[in-house]
C-alpha cells in the first residue's frame, strides 16, 4: 500500500480534518499522481453537509498533478508527465455509452472520483484533497502545460459540463448562443462559446455582473429580472446553456429560443416544470448533459490550451479548506476555490 495525506469530513457538518491513510499498489493499468491542485466543487460541499451520506468521506474530483509512477501495461503515460483527473475514474467499458465514447453516461453507472465503487475490489473511492491519486490509466488526461495548472483543475468538472453539450450542439461561427448564469460553470461556458466563434450573450439576475460578463468576453449581456429586457429577446437564440444552480422558471429561456432552438440545462438537475406549448411554438428542444467522455475531454484541454483558456480561481493553502467550504457556501467566490496540496508534503 502507498501511504498519504489528505483531508477528511469524519461526520455530516463536521469540520475537515487532516489524515493518513493507504492508496492501493499500483494495478498494470494504473498511474500514482502526485497532486499538486484540486478545485473546490459545490458537489464537495454537498457531500460533507449531507445528514444521509457515508461517513467519514474524502471529497476532490477536478485536480492536477505530476505522475510518479505506472503500471507495467501503461504505454501513454509517463514518469514526470502533467495530468489532469476528473470526477470519473473508471466505467464498464462495454455498454453502448462506453463504446460511443460517453463513459460519463455509463449504463453500469460510472466510478466516481470519491464515494464511488472501484470496479476491481469493491473498495470506495477516496477523493483527491490528498498529497496523492492512484487512478485507471484512461481515465487520466494530458495537461496543457501553456496554462496555470491550479487554473486547469476546474475545468475537469465544470469546463467538460459545459464543453460537451456545446460540442454536440455544434456552437460555433454564426450561432447565438445565451448562457444563463455566469459562476463556477457559466463563466467557461461564456469562454468556451466566445473561442468557438459564436455570438455570446449571458442572462443575469443582478445588473452589477454585466460588467463581469463583458470582461469574460460576452458580446452582451440581459437582466433576466427585467421583463421588458426579456420580452427583447424572443426568438433570438439558437442555442441557450442553463447553469443556474437552483430551480428556477425555464420558460422565460425557452422563449428566447429561435425555430429549432435548444435550451440545455446544466445547473439544476432537479425536477422542473414546463409548459408543452413552450416547446411546441417553434419547435425547440429541452435537453441536458453532465460531466463528459473521454474524447470530449481530452478534445477540450487540448484546446484549452491552444487558446489559453482556463477558469477564474481563488487559489489557498490546503490547510484553509474549511475557509473554503465557509466562502462558498455563502456565495463569496469568483469563480472557484482552488486548493494548493503543496502544503501536505
Amino acid at each position: 500500500m502507498r501511504t498519504a495525506l489528505g483531508y477528511r469530513a469524519p461526520a455530516a457538518n463536521s469540520r475537515l480534518e487532516r489524515y493518513e491513510f493507504d492508496r492501493r499498489d499500483l494495478r498494470a493499468d494504473d498511474v500514482a499522481v502526485e497532486v499538486t491542485h484540486c478545485g473546490v466543487c459545490h458537489t464537495d460541499l454537498h457531500t460533507t453537509t449531507d445528514p444521509g451520506g457515508n461517513f467519514p468521506v474524502t471529497p476532490g474530483h477536478e485536480f492536477v498533478g505530476v505522475i510518479t509512477a505506472v503500471g507495467s501495461a501503461v504505454t501513454e503515460f509517463a514518469t514526470g508527465d502533467a495530468v489532469a483527473v476528473g470526477n470519473i475514474v473508471d466505467s464498464c467499458g462495454q455498454c453502448d455509452m462506453c463504446t460511443a465514447g460517453q463513459e460519463n453516461f455509463c449504463r453500469e453507472f460510472p466510478t466516481l472520483t470519491y464515494g464511488g465503487r472501484d470496479r476491481v475490489d469493491a473498495s470506495t473511492t477516496i477523493g483527491a484533497y490528498s498529497s496523492e491519486y492512484v487512478v485507471r490509466d484512461n481515465f487520466v488526461y494530458h495537461r496543457p502545460e501553456t496554462v496555470d495548472p491550479a487554473a486547469v483543475a476546474p475545468l475537469m468538472c465544470a469546463g467538460i459540463t459545459v464543453w460537451e453539450p456545446l460540442r454536440r450542439w455544434n456552437v460555433g461561427p454564426g450561432m447565438r448562443v445565451g448562457v444563463a448564469g455566469i459562476g463556477g460553470l457559466g463563466h467557461l461556458a461564456v469562454k468556451f462559446a466566445h473561442a468557438l466563434g459564436a455570438d455570446v450573450t449571458v442572462f443575469t439576475t443582478s445588473a452589477s455582473k454585466v460588467t463581469e460578463a463583458e470582461a469574460l468576453s460576452a458580446d452582451r449581456a440581459v437582466v433576466s429580472t427585467d421583463p421588458d429586457a426579456m420580452a427583447a429577446e424572443l426568438g433570438r437564440f439558437d442555442f441557450v446553456i442553463d447553469c443556474i444552480p437552483v430551480a428556477h422558471d425555464l420558460a422565460p429561456y425557452l422563449k428566447t429560443l429561435a425555430l429549432d432552438g435548444t435550451l440545455c440545462t446544466v445547473g439544476f438537475l432537479g425536477p422542473q416544470s414546463i409548459e408543452t406549448m413552450d416547446l411546441l411554438v417553434g419547435r425547440k428542444s429541452l435537453s441536458s448533459a453532465g460531466s463528459g467522455g473521454r474524447r470530449y475531454t481530452q478534445e477540450m484541454l487540448d484546446f484549452c490550451g491552444e487558446h489559453g483558456i482556463v477558469a477564474d480561481v481563488e487559489v489557498m493553502p490546503s490547510a484553509e479548506v474549511q475557509t473554503a467550504f465557509e466562502r462558498l457556501e455563502a456565495g463569496d467566490v469568483r469563480y472557484r476555490f482552488v486548493l494548493d496540496m503543496g502544503d501536505l508534503r
